[in-house]
C-alpha cells in the first residue's frame, strides 16, 4: 500500500491523473477510516491525493480542512487525547522560565507565532506569578483569525486578573501570503518592539515558535525569517517546536503519520469518537497540507517527488533547524535536567502508554513512539 501511494503521488506529480485515479481507487478499497491504524492512514491518504487532483482540475474542493469550528474542535480533542501539544508547550514554558530566573529584567514580552489558542500560556503564567510576582508580561499573539485572537486574548486577560499578574495582550493578524521575513518589521510597527540597537534593557523579549516554521514554504524563507527575527529583534531567548518530518521527502512523511497513528490506535478505546474527530479533521488537514507542499516542491525540481530521504538524521534533528539556526547567529541553549523530568512526568500521569519515550540530542528534547522521533523542542539565544 505504501508503494501505491508513492507511486499514486509521482503520478500526480507527473500529471498523469487518469493512472493516479485508479491507483487512488485501489487504496480507497483497502482503507477505511475505522479499521486499524495502517487502514485509517491509508484513508487520509487517499483522500489528500484526491484534493490534489482536484486542484489541479480546478474543480476548488470544499470541504472539511477549511472549516475552522472543526479545526478548531479537533485541536482541543488533540490537545486531551495526546501528549504532543502539551510536551511542546510545557518544554518550551520551562526554557523561557528558567532564563528569566536568570536575568534582571521587570517585563517579559513574548511573541507567540500562531497563538491559537493560547493553551501554552495559562500554566506559564502560573508559574511566573509565582516565580516572579512583580513581573510584567506582555504576550504579541499572531494568527490567521482575528476573533480567535481577541477571544484568546480576553481569556488570557481573565486568567492573569485572577493570578494578579501585571498582563498586556496585543493581537497581531498575520498578512496572507505575505513574504515571513516581512512580518518581523509588521510587528515592530504593530507592538512598539524596539530593534536589536534601541532595545529596552529592562524588558526581556521571548520569540515562541510552536509547530510554526514549517508552515514556511521555502527553506530560504525559514531562513530569512529566523535572520530577521535575530538581526532586527535579537530576542533573549527563541523557543522552536516542530514535527519531526520531512516535508520533502514522502517517505518520511509515510512514517511520522504511521507511528501517530499506531500510537493514537494504542492509546485510545476501538471506537473512540476523539479519535475519529483528530484523524480525519485536525491529522487529513495536515497530511493535504504536507501533499500540497511536496506537490508545489516538486514543481520546482522537474517535476519530481522525492520519495527516499537520504539525510534522514539530520531530517529528523529538528528538521535541521539546528543548522539554519546557528547560520542565523543563534546559539543553542541546554534543556535543564528539570525540564526533562518534567515531561516524563506528563507523560507518565496523562498517558500511560509504554510506547512514548523521550531523549536528548544536540540539545533537543525528542518525544517519540516505540523509535520514532515524532516532535522536537529546543530554545536557542
Amino acid at each position: 500500500m505504501r508503494q501505491l501511494v508513492t507511486r499514486c503521488a509521482d503520478l500526480i506529480s507527473h500529471s498523469d491523473l487518469t493512472a493516479a485515479h485508479r491507483l487512488i481507487s485501489i487504496l480507497s478499497a483497502n482503507s477505511s477510516p475505522y479499521g486499524d491504524s495502517m487502514e485509517r492512514l491509508l484513508h487520509q491518504l487517499s483522500k489528500a491525493l484526491l484534493h490534489q487532483i482536484q486542484i489541479i482540475q480546478n474543480q476548488n474542493p470544499i470541504d472539511h480542512y477549511y472549516d475552522l469550528e472543526a479545526l478548531h474542535s479537533s485541536y482541543l480533542t488533540l490537545n486531551q487525547i495526546t501528549p504532543f501539544i502539551r510536551f511542546c508547550h510545557l518544554t518550551a514554558n520551562q526554557a523561557i522560565l528558567e532564563v528569566i530566573d536568570h536575568t534582571q529584567h521587570h517585563s517579559l514580552h513574548i511573541i507567540d507565532f500562531d497563538i491559537m489558542h493560547g493553551l501554552q500560556w495559562p500554566p506559564f503564567m502560573q508559574a511566573l506569578s509565582e516565580r516572579h510576582p512583580m513581573l510584567r508580561l506582555r504576550i504579541t499573539a499572531t494568527g490567521t483569525d482575528l476573533s480567535l485572537l481577541r477571544r484568546t486574548g480576553d481569556r488570557l486577560l481573565r486568567f492573569a486578573q485572577s493570578l494578579g499578574l501585571h498582563f498586556q495582550f496585543q493581537p497581531f493578524l498575520l498578512p496572507r501570503n505575505h513574504p515571513p521575513h516581512l512580518i518581523i518589521n509588521a510587528l515592530i510597527s504593530s507592538s512598539g518592539t524596539s530593534s536589536s540597537r534601541a532595545k529596552d534593557d529592562d524588558e526581556a523579549l521571548a520569540v515562541n515558535c510552536v509547530l510554526y516554521l514549517q508552515r514556511v514554504v521555502a527553506k530560504e524563507e525559514v531562513e530569512m525569517f529566523l535572520n530577521s527575527i535575530k538581526g532586527v529583534l535579537n530576542p533573549t531567548v527563541v523557543t522552536i517546536a516542530e514535527r519531526c518530518i520531512s516535508r520533502y521527502y514522502l517517505d518520511g512523511a509515510l512514517e511520522h503519520y504511521s507511528a501517530i497513528f499506531e500510537s493514537l490506535e494504542a492509546t485510545l478505546p476501538p471506537n473512540s469518537r476523539e479519535r475519529v474527530e483528530v484523524e480525519q479533521v485536525w491529522l487529513g488537514r495536515e497530511i493535504m497540507e504536507v501533499m500540497k507542499m511536496m506537490r508545489n516542491g516538486s514543481s520546482n525540481n522537474e517535476n519530481e517527488i522525492n520519495i527516499e530521504d537520504e539525510d534522514h538524521d539530520h531530517v529528523v534533528n529538528n528538521n535541521n533547524y539546528d543548522v539554519v539556526i546557528g547560520r542565523c547567529g543563534f546559539e543553542n541553549i541546554a534543556l535543564s535536567p528539570f525540564a526533562v523530568s518534567q515531561a516524563k512526568l506528563l507523560l507518565r500521569l496523562h498517558y500511560p502508554s509504554e510506547g512514548y519515550h523521550l531523549h536528548i540530542l544536540n540539545n533537543s528534547l525528542f518525544l517519540s513512539w516505540q523509535n520514532r522521533p515524532l516532535f522536537s523542542v529546543s530554545s536557542w539565544h
